[in-house]
């Protein structure tokens, strides 16, 4: 029986491990931390009874994924919940583009930019699962569905900054821009518009689902299957060099490109331990739980009843705040995120006080405190919430990367999304998870299709680590 060790134990590393071991594949999982996960954990916090997602929280690429799909996950625990409304994107003026998962009634909800939001959408999100094979991979192959793809594919080129002019109305392109701004980087960029064409799609089609009783049941569900399978997990289990790796016919690397050079040393090719070392890590994030009675009284009243709202005012206006994060400075108003995941799973809240997960875009490394930007952020489109806030507990950047080595800087993508990293990976080359070094592969969210709880970095991944068993 062929052997494979996996180093890391997120939502990619257990991937990986799943799919090697339904390949008949002796499976071991080192973990360094005392609790699997990576960024698919989650606990009590603040007040008891109080459930709060520590990162990934709200997952529209996760509930449609191939490959989660195939696992029949719900026999582990994983239910899937989705709110009311999927987004909302409120302004200033007391209006509000709103995303739900159907494009008509998104459409209908944008008055004068109705026609081209379901233009932009409407197809895509029809041929969304015959792409999933194409759109969850390298991007340097020939698809499967080439003209399908190409039509999905050719405005992803654009920076958001242009492709937003096809809206005439704020409300449109400020809910499309606070989409394009998970991707962490300037809109004006070239691919600008990918991230934020690839969530809205996906969640059009499936929904921006949150897992029932948190994220970590995600990573409960796939660490129960791979445990039907004889695969086994090791807790507290650090992995420095390669001397620290137990024998294996395949080893598998849930890390960033920076960990597993570390790891390799000069075992690896110099041309890929130069780009693994060479790799670049995006803008962090500052995260603030917040434990609220009553919930955020937003004055958009869509914004109460959705599972997602973002804040930051006008196109213009978040595409200036990304601008100054990427230049190293905390703008006095800065792009923040928030969730609301009890509104689709009650069962997170305790009795009238409620969970409510925020994170501010900051700097790398940022060694600030963010708490008070985002409770004015949340005060500016909800007047009031200060006074409902019962405790707080905050993670900053440091805290990040302590929690999960792979966020660098409190970089939870794993990496920037720059042009070279969103279509090569971790280095230029045609298959993005070979490290370089036979039978050693990488699986994390450095390698496409990068960040999200979809598990499709670690089983593209393993993909390849059969091929190379079959030898």
């Amino acid at each position: 029986m062929s052997t494979a060790i996996v180093v890391g134990s997120g939502p990619n590393g257990l991937a990986a491990a799943v799919k090697l071991a339904k390949a008949g594949v002796q499976v071991t999982v080192l973990e360094a931390a005392d609790q699997i996960g990576g960024g698919t954990r989650s606990g009590e916090a603040i007040v008891p009874g109080l459930l709060h997602d520590h990162c990934s929280a709200v997952h529209p690429m996760a509930v449609g994924s191939p490959f989660l799909g195939e696992l029949g996950l719900e026999r582990y625990g994983l239910r899937w919940r989705l709110p009311e409304i999927d987004c909302v994107h409120p302004l200033d003026d007391g209006s509000a583009g709103v995303l739900r998962r159907s494009v008509a009634e998104t459409a209908a909800g944008l008055g004068a930019d109705g026609r081209r939001w379901a233009r932009l959408f409407g197809r895509p999100t029809e041929d969304y699962d015959r792409l999933t094979d194409d759109i969850l991979g390298p991007l340097l192959r020939f698809p499967h569905h080439p003209l399908r793809l190409a039509r999905f594919g050719l405005p992803a080129l654009a920076p958001a900054s242009l492709l937003a002019r096809v809206f005439a109305t704020e409300q449109a392109k400020a809910l499309f821009g606070g989409v394009a701004a998970h991707a962490f980087q300037p809109l004006e960029n070239l691919l600008g518009s990918s991230i934020g064409l690839g969530i809205i799609t996906a969640g059009h089609r499936h929904g921006w689902a949150v897992a029932e009783g948190g994220s970590q049941r995600i990573t409960d569900a796939l660490a129960a299957l791979l445990s039907d399978l004889g695969g086994k997990i090791e807790t507290g289990v650090c992995v420095r060099s390669a001397g620290d790796l137990p024998p294996a016919d395949v080893t598998l690397y849930d890390l960033t490109p920076t960990a597993v050079a570390d790891i390799l040393g000069d075992r690896l090719p110099p041309r890929v331990a130069r780009a693994y070392r060479r790799f670049e890590y995006g803008p962090g994030a500052f995260k603030v739980d917040f434990a609220v009675e009553g919930g955020v009284p937003w004055t958009a009243e869509a914004a109460r009843r959705a599972g997602t709202v973002h804040l930051g005012g006008s196109f213009a206006e978040i595409a200036a705040t990304e601008r100054e994060i990427q230049r190293g400075r905390l703008p006095e108003r800065p792009f923040v995120l928030v969730g609301q995941q009890y509104l689709a799973d009650p069962g997170r809240s305790a009795g009238d006080v409620h969970p409510v997960w925020t994170y501010a875009h900051v700097p790398n490394g940022y060694t600030g405190d963010a708490t008070e930007a985002i409770i004015a952020q949340v005060e500016r489109f909800a007047p009031g919430f200060r006074d409902r806030v019962v405790g707080t507990a905050t993670r900053t950047t440091t805290g990040f990367a302590q929690y999960n080595p792979n966020y660098v800087g409190g970089n939870i993508l794993t990496g920037a999304k720059t042009v070279p990293q969103l279509v090569f990976g971790p280095r230029p080359t045609l298959h993005p998870y070979d490290a370089g070094l036979p039978g050693h592969f990488i699986c994390s969210a450095a390698t496409p299709p990068g960040p999200g709880a979809h598990g499709m970095c670690g089983a593209n991944s393993a993909a390849r680590a059969l091929r190379h068993l079959q030898r």
